[in-house]
Formats: structure tokens, C-alpha cells, sequence
């Protein structure tokens, strides 16, 4: 009963607030937080019951079709449970948020519970046609968050938000097909059985598209920056902070359970994580908007995320430490998001601007918003003590033990440095970010004059900074007490991540762990010195914006391709194929061509052609060959091409050998008789040489060698060169074979 009181409690909000909403605004949003403080309490019984490992389900076996299925256990409820509480926050916080920004605040009061039951739904899943269900349903409904302030700016990147997931919706629910058609189910249970099928591969593949889109994983990530600086920064911390978590829920479902034990398919995932994780750092850097750059940084903790799981899939049951980081980071993640969002919140209620060149000095004097981003900014950048350092120590060992399981490879070491990297460039923007709100005073004096009169008790309410105040509290709760806090919720998470529970617990401040989170403290500080402030800042114009402009995957490939290439592509073929019933081709040559094709064998039988001249041919041919061995062909002609050929192939190889020398290893001297002795002239006597030995050429016509000739290489490495010409030829010539028998 709780868990259709949950999923129902939301939508009866979306109807009822903004109903109140057209008597009195304050009822709207006395409604709005009441019911997302109910659904919070709700969840928290909830995740009591589970905890003392009380079953909870709820099917509707004949709704829609397939039915849908809710099951809980920890980790569901867990996150059921972080969802509520940020949603009761953010809602809280909204309150004084529109009063100053107020437009569309009943769609948005529905849009928000509405999406918040799409979001408990897809926690609550106990399959693939559930999830799916609730997953548009979460889509669907946050896309007026994206377009709520209706800019041209808002509205192109709604567009964005919405093509992403309904096309990789698509392309998730054409995976499910499969899935269905070789299991007969898509219940989690039944799908954690087929874990070897390796039939299941590309559905796995396909239904991934739509989790990896939601997530932000490159290269479906291009909505995630554009969106989240456009959206109301309460709705920006949902974004960033859960939706994205719901795209992680769907990669764990199929990532650790059907593709758990591929190898392949765990090297991908990190590889994306890596490619990710360090992309997002990047654009956060050069990003000179507040909430842009907080969007990039999801992106790039991601990438964090995607890094523990693939880990975890790739050590098998001994990826107990990378699962617990995974899970971890997602809780500190969402956390850290809350927190980070909201504050950004609070500086764009006052300031009205999100450009950090205009922002500088706004926290000046403003101690609660100061100690509360920092907090923040802190955890992000995974200082000990604080909850961001817990679960990128976690990961970060899960790296090193799979560089020390899988001997021999080395390029899990150079994996680890590229997240030792990306976590410095994680410092170097939040330093960016601190300094600029924290530390530097505007040039503007009147402006900044302005920012200094919003002291504590006018750039904010006590309800927004209590709010704030409880965002900050989790994260030092955390970071102090990562064992008695952290890791018990990691460990009864592992059955849903389907590896076994960590059973130690993590000594978090050994001093090898301080160390590798001291690299990244001291990569991030050089970075920040040595390149954002000598190259991406100026004292005059303040942050520059260095990112190449033409640099948009959405503008130079996804939108070209989606816009312009595919309907004129489509457009093509249908006006071919309407084409094709009434053209001579179908109507006049192929029936021609067919009949005449079939008279043809009819009259073969009695043909000259099957009774005098192909027996003539064949009795031709064999007398042919038995002339050969003593003929022309084989005496000269033949011997001659095979000189002409090697030694062509023996010229290019020069060719390539003095064109290496020219440039790192001849001298002067060396080169100049190199060129008097060009491989294009011995090239031009090996053919006459050949010609001569067919004869076609007098002997008195070739060049004699030049003692003092440059030979490039000897006998053995131009034999070798000329194998490796033959065996590709092989090679290409196979891949031909392979393709024509299999109808490509």
C-alpha cells in the first residue's frame, strides 16, 4: 500500500496545486512543498521497513499490456528516499526563488510533482517495461523545466532535451523488443539468469542508448550543459543532481546484470567513463557561466561514476570496492549537486546574471552563502574530510586493484592518471568558481557596492538559508564518518548491483589515499595558476570565453544530421520507390529482359553454341596450356613482369626509406648523393630491364649499376617489405571473400 500511495501521492499534488494555484499563489506553494515533505516522510518509513530487510512489491500484472512491477530493496528505497529529500528541499527553496522570478509557477508546481513520480517510479522497477514506463513518463514531464523561462535560448535547448530522449527512448524500446523475444521476460530477476546469453548483446546495446542519454554520457550528452543553465536553478539541481541518476539506474540494470561478466562491454563502459569524466572537467574550465559550469562538472562526475561501475564489471566478484564507490559517488554526487545548484540559486536571485566576469565579488561579506559553497566546492573537488573524497578514494582503489589483477596491463595505470587528472581539473574550476564569487572585487564599483549591501539577513530569507544549511550538513556527515555513515548503505546496495558486499571497511585517511588525492589538489592549484588565470582571465574583461564556438557536436553533427541529411536522404529514396512501379524499368525492360533471358536457355540446347563451339573452345584452351611451358609466356614474358614488379615494389620501398632518412637521418652530403641516385631512376632501369628480358628492349640500352649506388636497405628488410605488401593483399582479398558469402 505504501508503494501506490507514493506513486499516486505526487499526482494528486500535479492536479491539486495548481488548481489552488488559480485562487491564491500561496496556497499553490503551501500545497507544492506539503505534499513533497509527505512523499519525503513516506519514503523514509519506507526505507526503515526495508532496512530491517521487510519485502515490499506492488504488480499489476494485466495494466498496460506487460503489467507493471514495483519491487524495493535497499538500494531502490535508498535513493527513493534521496529523491524526496531533494525534491522537499528544492521545493522549499523555490518558494523565494519565483518570487522574484514568478512566471509559469503553476506549470511548474505540477510539472515538478509530476516528474517526481515518474522519478520514484523508476526507482521503484522491478522491470524493463516498468522502468521504461515511468521513464518517458519523468522525461515527458521535466521538459517544462527546461523551457520554463520561454527564451529563445530556453526553448532551443528544450528542444534539444526532448529530441535526445524521445529518439534514444525509441532506440531503448527497440532493444526491449528483442530482449522480450529471446528471454520471454524483461523482469530484472530473469534477466540477471541470462547473464551469458550472448544473444542479448546488441538489445543490451541498444536499450543502454536511452540510460547513457539521461545519464549525460558522451556522446548523447549534449543536451546536459545547455539545458541546466537555462532551467530554474531548483529544477537545475533535480536535473543534475537525480535525473541523471535514473539514466545511471537503467546502465546498472543492464551494465551489471546482463553484460556484467563481458569483458568488451566493461572495457567500453570505461572508456566512455574515462572520455567523459575528462571532457566534462575540460568544458567546465573554459565555461564562463556559474551554472553552466556546474552542469560540465556533472557531466564529468559522470564519467566518476561510469568508471567504478565498469571496474566493478570488469574484477567480477572481487569488484566489491568499485561497486561501493560507484553507488557512493552517486549518493555524494546528487548531494553535492543539491547544494552547489541551490547556492547558484541564491546568487542569481539578487544578481540577475550567471556571467562570472559580472559575478565577481557577489559573496563578499555574505558568510553563510560563503561557508555553504565552499562546503561544496570542497567536496566536489574531493578534499579529505568532506563526502566527495570518500567515494573518489573508493574508485580511485578500484582502479589500482584492477591494474594489480590484470597483470600485464599497463593501460589501466595510464586510466588511473587520467582520473587523477580529471579530478585536478575538478579543483581547478571550483577554485575558478570560489575565487571569483569569494575573493575577487568587481571592477565595477557601483555594482559591486550593490553586492555588498545584500549582507546575510537581505540576499536571502531564513527559510532559503536553512535550506542551504541542510544541503552543506550531509556533506561533512559524510566526509568525517565515511564508515559508519557511507559505506553501510555501499554494502546493502551490492545484491542490487548484483556483486558481492564490501566486508572491511576502507581505511579512507591512510596516508597512500591522501596521496592520491593530494596529486589531484596539487594538479588542480597548477592548472588554476599556470592556465585559467594566465590564459582564460583577464583583469579587464574578466573570464574569457576561449572555447571554440564552432566546436558544438549538436551544431556540426546531430543537427545536420537530423535535420537536413536524414529528410533528404528519406525524401530520396521514397520519391525513388514511388517512382519505380510506373517506369520502364518495372513496366517495359525487366519483363524484356527476362523473357529474352529465359528464351535464351530454351534455345541453348540446340544451340551451335553448346554443340560446336564450346567443345571447339575448351579442345583450344587445353591445347593452349600444353604449349605454355615452352612458350614465349612462360620463357620471358612472365619472368620479365615479375622483375618489373619487384623491383617497382623494391623502388617504392626506397622511396619510403629516403623520404625517412631526408628527414631524421641523413646529412647534407648523404643527401645530395642520395638524390644524384634517386630510386625513381633504378626505377626506370628495372623496367627496362625487364622489357629486355622480354625482349621488347636491346641489352645495350640499360643503365649499368653505379658501384657507389645508395642502397636502402638490404636484401632481408626489402623481402620483408615486400611479404608484408603481398600478405595485405591476402588480407584485403579474405575480407572481400567473407563479405560476398554473407550478402553484404
Amino acid at each position: 500500500m505504501i508503494l501506490l500511495l507514493m506513486l499516486l501521492l505526487p499526482l494528486l499534488g500535479a492536479v491539486l496545486a495548481p488548481l489552488a494555484g488559480k485562487k491564491s499563489g500561496s496556497a499553490r506553494e503551501f500545497l507544492l512543498r506539503l505534499f513533497t515533505l509527505a512523499e519525503f516522510g513516506l519514503s523514509v518509513w519506507l526505507f526503515v521497513r526495508v532496512s530491517q530487510r521487510e519485502s515490499i512489491f506492488l504488480w499489476f500484472p494485466s495494466l498496460m499490456g506487460l503489467g507493471l512491477y514495483f519491487f524495493v530493496d535497499t538500494f531502490r528505497a535508498l535513493y527513493a528516499m534521496l529523491a524526496c529529500f531533494m525534491w522537499a528541499l528544492a521545493c522549499q527553496f523555490s518558494l523565494e526563488y519565483f518570487a522574484g522570478h514568478g512566471g509559469n509557477r503553476g506549470r511548474y508546481a505540477c510539472f515538478t510533482l509530476i516528474t517526481l513520480c515518474g522519478v520514484v517510479g523508476v526507482f521503484f522497477s522491478d522491470d524493463l517495461y516498468t522502468t521504461f514506463v515511468f521513464f518517458e513518463i519523468m522525461s515527458i514531464a521535466s521538459y517544462p523545466w527546461v523551457a520554463h523561462e520561454e527564451t529563445p535560448g530556453a526553448m532551443r535547448a528544450a528542444q534539444t532535451y526532448l529530441g535526445v530522449s524521445v529518439a534514444c527512448g525509441m532506440v531503448t524500446l527497440m532493444g526491449m523488443f528483442l530482449t522480450w523475444k529471446e528471454t520471454g521476460s524483461l523482469a530484472f530477476d530473469v534477466l540477471r539468469q541470462q547473464g551469458g546469453n550472448s544473444k542479448l548483446i546488441f538489445p543490451a546495446c541498444l536499450m543502454l542508448v536511452g540510460y547513457c542519454a539521461k545519464a549525460g554520457m558522451v556522446p548523447l550528452h549534449i543536451w546536459l550543459p545547455k539545458a541546466h543553465p537555462v532551467a530554474p536553478a531548483p529544477a537545475s539541481a533535480l536535473l543534475s543532481g537525480m535525473l541523471t541518476k535514473t539514466g545511471l539506474f537503467g546502465v546498472i540494470v543492464i551494465g551489471m546484470n546482463i553484460m556484467g561478466d563481458n569483458p568488451v562491454f566493461g572495457h567500453v563502459m570505461l572508456g566512455l567513463g574515462l572520455f567523459t569524466m575528462t571532457l566534462g572537467a575540460v568544458l567546465a574550465v573554459f565555461s564562463v557561466n556559474l551554472k553552466r559550469t556546474l552542469a560540465c562538472s556533472s557531466l564529468s562526475q559522470i564519467g566518476y561514476i561510469t568508471v567504478g561501475l565498469s571496474c566493478a564489471m570488469l574484477l567480477g566478484h572481487h569488484g566489491a570496492l568499485a561497486a561501493a564507490g560507484a553507488v557512493g559517488h552517486m549518493v555524494n554526487h546528487s548531494l553535492l549537486k543539491l547544494c552547489l545548484f541551490l547556492c547558484a540559486g541564491a546568487v542569481y536571485m539578487k544578481a540577475h546574471t550567471l556571467d562570472l566576469s559580472d559575478l565577481r565579488g557577489y559573496g563578499r561579506g555574505k558568510k553563510l552563502l560563503h561557508a555553504v559553497f565552499l562546503l561544496g566546492a570542497l567536496g566536489l573537488a574531493g578534499v579529505p574530510g568532506l563526502n566527495g573524497y570518500t567515494s573518489k578514494t573508493m574508485i580511485h582503489e578500484g582502479l589500482v586493484e584492477l591494474a594489480e589483477e590484470i597483470e600485464g596491463f599497463s593501460v589501466y595505470r595510464f586510466c588511473e592518471w587520467v582520473f587523477l587528472f580529471a579530478a585536478g581539473l575538478t579543483t581547478a574550476y571550483m577554485l575558478k568558481l570560489y575565487i571569483c564569487l569569494f575573493w575577487q572585487k568587481n571592477p565595477d564599483e557601483h555594482r559591486q557596492a550593490h553586492y555588498d549591501e545584500l549582507t546575510n539577513e537581505t540576499d536571502m530569507t531564513f527559510r532559503s538559508g536553512l535550506v542551504l544549511l541542510l544541503t552543506a550538513l550531509p556533506l561533512l556527515l559524510i566526509g568525517l564518518l565515511p564508515n559508519q555513515v557511507l559505506l553501510p548503505l555501499t554494502q546493502a546496495s551490492a545484491s542490487f548491483l548484483n556483486r558481492p558486499a564490501l566486508s572491511h571497511e576502507v581505511a579512507f585517511f591512510s596516508l597512500t589515499n591522501l596521496m592520491g588525492g593530494g596529486i589531484s589538489l596539487v594538479i588542480g592549484i597548477a592548472v588554476y595558476l599556470f592556465f585559467v588565470r594566465p590564459v582564460l582571465y583577464s583583469r579587464e574583461k574578466g573570464y574569457l570565453n576561449r572555447w571554440p564556438q564552432w566546436l558544438d557536436l549538436e551544431e556540426i553533427f546531430y543537427r545536420p544530421v537530423f535535420t537536413r541529411f536524414l529528410p533528404w536522404f528519406g525524401l530520396t529514396v521514397a520519391s525513388f520507390l514511388d517512382y519505380i512501379p510506373n517506369s520502364k524499368l518495372v513496366t517495359v525492360w525487366i519483363p524484356k529482359g527476362v523473357s529474352a533471358f529465359f528464351s535464351f536457355l530454351d534455345h541453348l540446347p540446340d544451340s551451335k553454341l553448346i554443340k560446336e563451339w564450346i567443345p571447339k573452345g575448351v579442345t583450344a584452351v587445353f591445347s593452349f596450356f600444353d604449349h605454355l611451358p615452352e612458350s614465349w609466356f612462360f620463357m620471358k614474358f612472365v619472368p620479365g613482369v615479375c622483375v618489373v614488379v619487384s623491383r617497382v615494389f623494391d623502388g617504392l620501398m626506397d622511396t619510403v626509406l629516403l623520404a625517412i632518412r631526408s628527414l631524421f637521418l641523413m646529412n647534407r652530403k648523404d643527401l645530395e648523393h642520395a638524390k644524384a641516385h634517386n630510386p625513381v631512376t633504378r626505377l626506370s632501369c628495372a623496367i627496362a630491364e625487364g622489357l629486355c628480358r622480354i625482349g621488347l628492349v636491346p641489352r645495350k640500352w640499360i643503365r649499368r649499376r653505379d658501384p657507389d649506388d645508395t642502397q636502402y636497405g638490404n636484401a632481408l628488410t626489402n623481402a620483408i617489405s615486400f611479404g608484408l605488401l603481398i600478405t595485405a593483399a591476402a588480407i584485403v582479398a579474405a575480407i572481400v571473400y567473407v563479405f560476398i558469402r554473407m550478402g553484404v
